[in-house]
């Protein structure tokens, strides 16, 4: 690696879900992250290099308020990845021929516009509102 190469940490989330097994089949089987250390009560994931942990609490799951953004109405509580576009398209079309319902089919928005980016949000089995995007132009993911 150079000296002008940035290497990001890892982030960390965590969030709620009504079930692990739904969980692991969810994020492990169908979005293909390796699962780590869990317990009765949680289920860590490697979620394209960064930890996602999934604790069991039903009461929290799901998402409630959303905000306009380009148009859509977007989940203001959501998390995702931002992937090469070649990456983002077939994971578009996995998802769908699994059947997700979108609750933002898969577009481009901000056309024409510094940000141009392509996105889609779906929920997982809990109700946890997920995000993934991804511009053909790096450079622009936070471009003003």
């Amino acid at each position: 690696m150079s000296a002008t190469e940035a290497v990001l940490p890892p982030f960390h989330l965590a969030f709620p879900v009504h079930s692990l097994a739904a969980a692991r089949a969810f994020y492990g089987e169908l979005l293909g992250c390796p699962e780590g250390r869990s317990s009765p009560e949680w289920v860590d994931f490697n979620f394209h290099g960064h930890q996602i942990v999934a604790h069991l609490a039903p009461e929290e799951a799901g998402h409630r308020h959303t905000s306009a953004v380009d148009g859509d109405a977007v989940p203001v509580r959501h998390f995702g990845v931002v992937l090469p576009m070649d990456q983002w398209q077939a994971t578009a079309d996995k998802l769908q021929r699994a059947g997700i319902s979108f609750i933002i089919e898969p577009h481009v928005r901000f056309k024409g516009e510094v940000g141009e980016q392509a996105t889609m949000f779906f929920l997982d089995p809990s109700g946890n509102a997920l995000e993934f995007k991804a511009f053909a132009n790096m450079a622009s993911l936070f471009a003003k």
